[in-house]
């Protein structure tokens, strides 16, 4: 091999392929050496070449390599002091994977080499150790950037439209007999027209998947028979996991993700990933070496005030020291390129609130906010916070600022009590059906910054949640002691599986009541992968080491008049702009009375008083949604108009009779949706007739625009009428 070398740039960061050769640059401000090593195949046990990095600029190492070509393996050694108490690792007897990485070939086999300091050792992680790593660790690998985007554009889905479907990109399609079994798994499993097709038939517009960041399977796990199944355990912010990709590991999988965003793209689905930037797979002081620790572990993390120890916000070990201007860097810098060079089209923040971390208190001005709202293409695509971590203060729903929309954990167990029969306030409900106006809306956010969940990976299932009051997490190994133990959950009367017709039957029905409250709320919906074919744990609510059967979808047992009633009640939203307003409803969307656009009706047909709201026995109201009322402007300038609709909640246990409300709401009311029957015969009903409607169950009506008192008749039926801008 040719080692001749150049004095290179010190940008870009990480490795790039010129057609000529290769420029490597990687950043380290307390490093005293730097060598660049690179590898002939996945097997070798030690480089082939070793070159002494000397150029350094600006704490940034340096060096072009001619003549190296895509998929040259490499990695680093790097010097400096080995002081644990200051906060140093550095130890050249490991190596480093490239923290610029496109691409990493393999995965960590477990081994003490692994380790800075000796396993066993009495003094721990203040002993040194003097192992090599290289035969264990991953190699990272140059690419090829190029790719043939065919001209297909991002959907550019707006906030109002969007319909996010949660999924896991093995436990997408593992199980899934339709598939070439070559392909499960994979990046190329969820870009194949069968994956394609349903997702389009369920009507969901964007795609959220769990991190793809290549991630580190924890030892304690490995060692268990387990894994991390999740992926919340980065160590590559740049590469995409090479175990969901079908094709190879030398940058093959690069291509097969941007193919797979591509094919979706064309179908019209964004892609948003899950990103975990407030962390990495390295854990506390006594976990392993391999990479940034090695790096510059000074920099690249929160110390105590002793820095042998990390300051842990988020229950891993370690904290990313997002306060650092180069690790800001690394931040957006991911960013950009999953947006630029992989064409997503957005991102859910892992554990958010510790990325705006200044000192101790959560800043919601931090600086990792400030440089996103003036990156000119960061701040354009979908920006979704988990809006709490583990640390002091660290619960932040409502407090992220304009441009970010949040996993709305209120609305989550709010609607999760309403359902189950606690105590709980109407007034609540109200305000999270309609877009949690008291968390959004006084910093001028609109009802869209919720995004709306009933389950989500991290917790139960849709099924689990009608079927179980406690968590069963003991294939966990961990005596289930882990997991949430508050779940607002209800078993329907029978601990886990059954037979009984009856506790079926109503687990069903609360399935369908859960999905239409969530389609039918304001904000976003976001809907977890296999909920809407009754997916199952089997109770477990913490499957995050459960890479089998008890997280994957089991298409074969899927429950298709639940996948049916799904597809109906998301098209019934996307049909009609009344469930999915751009603006807050006028005036306090609570109080009921006066309201153009919204009132809220006991079932005597009497509109609710401000005494109704706080008390926590009332399970029963209606709620009339005005279409005359969205005070909207379309993009041509047309004012969006819709039918008007009447939504009964039942959630009392009885069935009970409920009286619609007068002539100038709306003259006939026609039977939509049912939650307490499968199929049902229309019906249509006049103003002030009087309806049974069913415990535990939503009827929703439908009034004609045309057949509403005071609306002209020339307005097109469910439609939008020109005016004047």
């Amino acid at each position: 091999m040719n080692t001749k070398v150049f004095p290179g740039s010190p940008f870009p960061l990480g490795a790039t392929w010129d057609g000529e050769g290769v420029n490597f640059a990687i950043y380290s401000e307390n490093a005293q050496g730097v060598d660049l090593c690179l590898f002939n195949s996945t097997e070798d046990e030690a480089e082939s070449v070793k070159i002494r990095i000397n150029e350094v600029t600006h704490y940034i190492w340096h060096v072009y390599v001619p003549g190296l070509k895509p998929g040259q393996l490499y990695g680093y050694r790097i010097y400096g002091p080995y002081e644990p108490h200051n906060g140093h690792r550095f130890n050249p007897n490991k190596l480093l994977i490239d923290p610029y990485a496109k691409a990493v070939a393999g995965t960590i086999q477990w081994h003490d080499a692994l380790f800075g300091y000796e396993i066993g050792n009495v003094e721990e992680d203040l002993s040194f150790s003097d192992v090599d790593s290289a035969p264990y660790i991953p190699k990272s690998v140059v690419i090829d950037h190029r790719f043939d985007w065919e001209g297909v554009q991002k959907p550019k889905v707006p906030y109002y439209k969007t319909i996010i479907y949660e999924a896991h990109v093995k436990g997408l399609t593992m199980m899934h007999p339709d598939l070439p079994e070559e392909i499960r798994g994979t990046y190329a499993g969820i870009a194949h027209p069968i994956t394609i097709n349903y997702l389009k038939e369920l009507g969901i517009t964007t795609l959220e998947l769990m991190p793809v960041h290549h991630f580190v399977t924890d030892r304690h796990l490995k060692e268990r028979g387990l894994s991390n199944y999740w992926g919340y355990n980065t160590i590559g912010f740049f590469a995409p996991d090479v175990r969901y990709s079908a094709t190879g590991g030398l940058g093959e999988q690069v291509i097969e993700f941007k193919n797979m965003v591509k094919e979706l793209h064309k179908a019209g689905i964004e892609v948003i990933l899950d990103v975990v930037y407030n962390h990495t797979g390295e854990g506390n002081h006594m976990g392993p070496t391999l990479s940034f620790r090695g790096i510059d572990n000074a920099l690249y993390y929160r110390l105590t005030e002793d820095r042998r120890y990390y300051m842990d916000y988020t229950g891993t070990g370690n904290t990313l020291n997002a306060q650092f201007p180069h690790v800001l860097r690394l931040i957006m810098d991911s960013l950009r390129y999953w947006i630029v060079d992989m064409q997503v089209d957005g991102f859910r923040f892992d554990l958010a609130s510790a990325l705006a971390r200044e000192l101790h208190e959560v800043d919601r001005l931090g600086s990792f906010f400030d440089i996103i709202h003036q990156d000119p293409t960061i701040s354009q695509v979908k920006l979704i916070a988990e809006p709490w971590d583990i640390g002091e203060g660290g619960y932040q729903v409502g407090k992220f600022p304009p441009g970010w929309a949040e996993w709305n954990g209120k609305y989550r167990d709010c609607i999760r009590d309403y359902w189950r029969g606690a105590e709980s306030m109407l007034a609540e409900f109200a305000e999270r059906f309609t877009g949690s106006s008291d968390l959004y809306k006084n910093d001028s956010r609109r009802p869209t910054a919720s995004i709306n969940f009933v389950t989500a990976h991290d917790g139960f299932t849709l099924n689990d949640l009608v079927s179980y009051n406690e968590k069963h997490n003991e294939a966990n190994g961990e005596n289930n002691n882990d997991g949430e133990s508050h779940n607002h959950s209800w078993n329907c009367g029978v601990e886990g599986p059954t037979d009984d017709p009856v506790v079926l039957e109503l687990r069903q029905r609360q399935m369908r009541n859960f999905l239409a409250t969530l389609f039918l709320s304001q904000g976003v919906p976001m809907l977890l992968a296999g909920d809407e074919l009754g997916r199952t744990q089997q109770g477990n609510n913490n499957a995050y080491c459960q890479d089998n059967e008890i997280s994957w979808i089991n298409w074969k047992a899927a429950d298709q008049d639940l996948i049916q009633f799904t597809q109906k009640i998301i098209q019934l939203r996307k049909k009609h702009p009344v469930f999915r307003r751009r603006r807050w409803f006028q005036g306090l969307p609570i109080k009921g009375i006066g309201l153009e656009d919204i009132a809220w009706f006991l079932p005597d047909g009497s509109e609710m008083t401000e005494e109704h709201w706080n008390v926590d026995f009332a399970k029963s109201m209606a709620i009339f949604l005005n279409g005359h009322g969205i005070h909207s402007i379309g993009y041509n300038g047309e004012q969006v108009i819709d039918d008007s609709f009447y939504v009964i909640f039942n959630a009392f246990h009885e069935s009970l009779s409920f009286k619609l409300p007068g002539r100038q709401y709306g003259l006939k009311w026609i039977k939509e949706l049912d939650t307490n029957e499968i199929e049902f015969e229309p019906a249509t009903y006049a103003a002030r007739e009087s309806i049974k409607v069913e415990g535990r169950s939503i009827l929703l009506l439908r009034a004609k625009v045309k057949e509403q008192v005071g609306v002209s008749k020339k307005v097109p039926k469910g439609s939008v009428r020109k005016v004047k801008a």
